[in-house]
Order: structure tokens, then C-alpha cells, then sequence
């Protein structure tokens, strides 16, 4: 496949973004529209575009992978993501919506106090700055090795110009543009998705009853896992850590959550929301069928396969089918990676403008100025970050995001949990120590359950870490 016409289909990509972002803020662009989008979005394109937004393009490389390794038990965790969706749309959306925020975390600063306001907010910072920053590393380095070695362009000035671009159609509308632009992105992934799925499904030349017949009798498609505590691919750790890895990644998110506040009503949130969650299981489907059929593919051609998971998708496209194939993954891979990182670098620059910083008056034109150099900030500092990541290339990035989870959502969860379930008042100048306590004991407690019992902890550190907080809380609190 010609380079050239590889950039090419990533600069048309980029010039329809781009395009995009002119029309939509050409006229009545204003402070308020970058950060709410003055609440006038209409619900099922928030729903569509979400999708790419959480997908990303790590889901690309790393749920295919885990066929090899873990077979289809990703599943479980994804019927887990339902209903933690359903906790979302009806216990956390109504609060959002009847207190008209434009940062979720002002919900903390109202039950607890300016020092756990302030914690919650950095801690989502950090969070979703090391997260996106994962995920776009993980898209620059495909196309590092594809397309931009072959002309010796370094992998830090790829990273610039990734970023950059990003930049230039942010800039000016915020989420307003990103409503639109997530919808277009989603779109390209998920043609990309299918087309690869049939172009690997005709390479192998097999009738459609016997690949459901191979689905459903292999081990490689086993879903569920009930007879084995220790791995942490059992249906109850994975089932209920998916609830709660939805509910902080999304219901706790600011990414996720200024997106749907954007919608014009509670009802039309709540729809956008069950709509979307509901996509999530046939989405993460495919993925795995595709990479059952990665190993059909292998076994059928004799082709040693990369011991990483993550490296089996590139490498079967790129060496052994390539064409359109390889233009179709590349593009998907751009397409899901932009849709979460830019979402996520407007998101940070909504919590440090109004968390941080705390100005709250986003209809003043007068703060456009400085929230435009608040979002160049952050896009250097989300520079630096991606290239920290050139560091991480042996372990799968979707576990590794997940762990980022577990200890630095971790104590979001205790937070809202306590606050929705306890009419107690808090110490609030203690809960930056709690914050910080909860996942260092998380650690500590993994670190000794590996040595000595053998038991591996899986996502369900999510839980022990808001547990810890939660209790935490009971300690340093009293009645009202």
C-alpha cells in the first residue's frame, strides 16, 4: 500500500473535521457554547457519537487481542456496562440536571467543601490525562510504523502535529463541535469495523453456518467463567466490576458526562444515555469476532502470531491482507483515538477552568480569552504525556487503562457513593488524605494477595478502593 495514499485518506479525514468545526462555529460561537453547547443538542447524536468517544481506538488492537488469551469473557464485564448505564441514567443524571451543572464535581463542592472539591477535580485530571494520552499513543504508534518511518519523521513531531490538529478544531467550539464531530468519527469507525470483519471472513472462504458452528462450540468463544476464584476473568469480578467501571468512567466523568449535559432535557439525556449503553454489547461483539477470526486466519495459513495481543490485529492486516484492509484500519484506528482524546482534553480544560480555577461564570465572554490559553496548556501538557507513554510497550494498554481506574477513580466512587447513600457531615480537610490513603492500600493489598494466597486481583480493585474511601468517610464524619 503507496504512503501516499495513506496520508492522503488521513488528510481528507482531518480536512472533513476541520471543515466540520468552521461550520458549526461560525456563527454564535461564544464562551458558554464551548462548555455546555448552551444545552441545545439533540440527544441521539450525543448517543452516536459517544460510542467512538468510549470505544477508542485501544478497543481496535486490544479486543481482538484478547480472544487469544481470555476468549470471549470480555463479554461479561460488557453486560456489566449496561447496568451500570441504567444507574447512570437514573440515579446521576437527574441529580446533574436538577442542580444545572457544567462541572459534575461542583456536586462535591455543594455536599462536602472547597477541599474535596478541589480533590475530586485533580484527581479526574490526572485520570483522564494518563487514559487519553494511552489511547492516542497507541493510534500514533500504528501509524508511525506504517506511514510516517518510512520518511524518518520522528515519533515526538507525529505526536505534535496529532495534537495540534486536534487543537484546531477545538479551539473555538468546544463540545459544541465535538457533538458533531464524534458522529462522524463513530461513523468511520464503525464501517471500518465491519468492512475488516468481512474482508478477513472472505479470506477464509468458509459458509456462514460453520462459522456459527465454529462460534458456538469453541473454547476460544467461551463467555463465561463461574468455576475459578483466582483468575480475574470470573463472571461475578468481571460482571460487577463492569457496572462500576461505567459509573466512574462515565457517570463520574466529566468527558462523558459534559457531553450529556448538553441534551435539552433530563428525559433526553436519559434516552441519549440507554441508547447508548445499549449499543456497547453488539459493538465489543464484533470486535471479538474479529479477532476469532484472526486466529481462524492464523491456523488456517499456519501464521505465527504475535505473543501480544495487542500486536495480532496490526500484524495480520499489514502482512498477510493488507489493501483496503490495512487503509480500513488505520483510518479506524485515527477515527476512535481523536474521538476520546479530544473530547477528553476539552473536558480537562472545562474542570481546570471551572474546578481549579474556579470561575463560574461561563456566559462572560471576557474569560474566552484566558480559557483559550488554559486548552493550549493542556495540549502541551497532554504532549508530554503521550511521549511518556513510548515507554509502555509490552502490556496490554486496555488493562493498563482499567488499573489507572481502579486507583485513581477509585475514591470518585467512595465520594458520591457516601454522598448519595449518608446524611453525614464530613471533615472535608480530611478526604485529600483519605483520597490519597485509599489507593495505596489498594496497592499494598494486591501487591500481598500476589505473594502470598496467589490470588490475583482484577478490576474489582475499583470496588475495594471506593470501599476503602467509603469506610474512610464513616470514620471522619459525624451526624448532621
Amino acid at each position: 500500500m503507496s504512503p501516499f495514499l495513506l496520508l492522503s485518506v488521513l488528510i481528507g479525514y482531518f480536512l472533513l473535521l476541520i471543515t466540520i468545526s468552521w461550520i458549526a462555529t461560525r456563527k454564535n460561537a461564544n464562551n458558554a457554547s464551548f462548555f455546555t453547547a448552551n444545552r441545545q443538542s439533540s440527544w441521539y447524536l450525543v448517543a452516536f457519537g459517544m460510542i467512538g468517544a468510549s470505544v477508542s481506538g485501544i478497543s481496535f488492537v486490544s479486543v481482538p487481542g484478547m480472544v487469544q488469551t481470555s476468549q470471549f469473557t470480555y463479554l461479561q464485564m460488557v453486560l456489566g456496562f449496561f447496568v451500570g448505564y441504567l444507574l447512570i441514567a437514573y440515579v446521576l443524571l437527574p441529580l446533574y440536571y436538577r442542580l444545572r451543572l457544567t462541572s459534575i464535581y461542583e456536586f462535591l463542592h455543594q455536599r462536602y467543601g472547597k477541599a474535596t472539591y478541589k480533590t475530586g477535580a485533580l484527581f479526574f485530571v490526572v485520570a483522564k490525562l494518563v487514559g487519553a494520552a494511552s489511547k492516542l499513543y497507541v493510534a500514533i504508534l500504528v501509524l508511525q510504523q506504517f506511514l510516517f518511518s518510512q520518511w524518518h519523521v520522528p515519533f515526538y513531531a507525529v505526536v505534535a502535529l496529532f495534537v495540534f490538529l486536534i487543537w484546531i478544531y477545538t479551539h473555538r467550539g468546544g463540545i459544541r463541535v465535538l457533538v458533531l464531530t464524534d458522529c462522524i468519527q463513530t461513523l468511520v469507525l464503525l464501517v471500518a469495523l465491519v468492512l475488516i470483519l468481512k474482508e478477513v471472513y472472505c479470506q477464509l472462504n468458509i459458509a456462514p453456518s460453520v462459522l456459527c458452528e465454529k462460534l458456538l462450540t469453541s473454547t476460544e468463544s467461551r463467555v463465561f467463567v463461574f468455576d475459578d476464584w483466582h483468575t480475574s476473568q470470573n463472571f461475578f469480578k468481571q460482571f460487577f466490576s463492569g457496572i462500576f467501571v461505567v459509573v466512574v468512567m462515565t457517570g463520574l466523568d466529566q468527558d462523558m458526562m459534559q457531553k450529556n449535559l448538553t441534551c435539552r432535557s433530563l428525559k433526553e439525556a436519559q434516552r441519549n444515555m440507554l441508547s447508548y449503553g445499549s449499543m456497547f454489547l453488539p459493538v465489543n461483539f464484533l470486535f471479538l469476532v474479529l479477532g476469532f477470526l484472526l486466529l481462524m486466519f492464523a491456523a488456517e495459513y499456519k501464521i505465527a502470531l504475535p505473543a501480544t495481543g495487542d500486536e495480532i490485529l496490526p500484524f495480520v492486516v499489514s502482512s498477510h491482507i493488507g489493501g483496503v484492509s490495512l487503509v480500513l484500519f488505520l483510518l479506524g484506528m485515527v477515527a476512535a483515538s481523536f474521538s476520546s482524546a479530544d473530547s477528553a482534553l476539552t473536558s480537562i480544560t472545562t474542570t481546570v477552568f471551572v474546578d481549579l480555577l474556579g470561575i463560574k461564570d461561563i456566559e462572560n465572554e471576557g474569560y474566552a480569552r484566558k480559557r483559550n490559553w488554559i486548552h493550549i496548556a493542556i495540549c502541551v501538557l497532554f504532549f508530554f504525556v503521550v511521549l511518556a507513554f513510548d515507554v509502555i510497550k509490552n502490556k496490554s494498554v486496555l488493562d493498563l487503562i482499567y488499573t489507572i481506574v481502579g486507583y485513581l477513580y477509585g475514591p470518585l466512587l467512595g465520594l458520591y457513593s457516601f454522598a448519595l447513600c449518608c446524611n453525614r457531615k464530613v471533615y472535608d480537610r480530611a478526604v485529600p488524605f483519605l483520597a490519597l490513603f485509599s489507593p495505596l492500600l489498594c496497592y499494598g493489598l494486591k501487591s500481598l494477595s500476589q505473594s502470598y494466597y496467589s490470588y490475583s486481583f482484577g478490576y474489582e480493585l475499583l470496588m475495594i478502593n471506593g470501599l476503602i474511601t467509603f469506610v474512610g468517610l464513616l470514620i471522619f464524619s459525624k451526624k448532621k
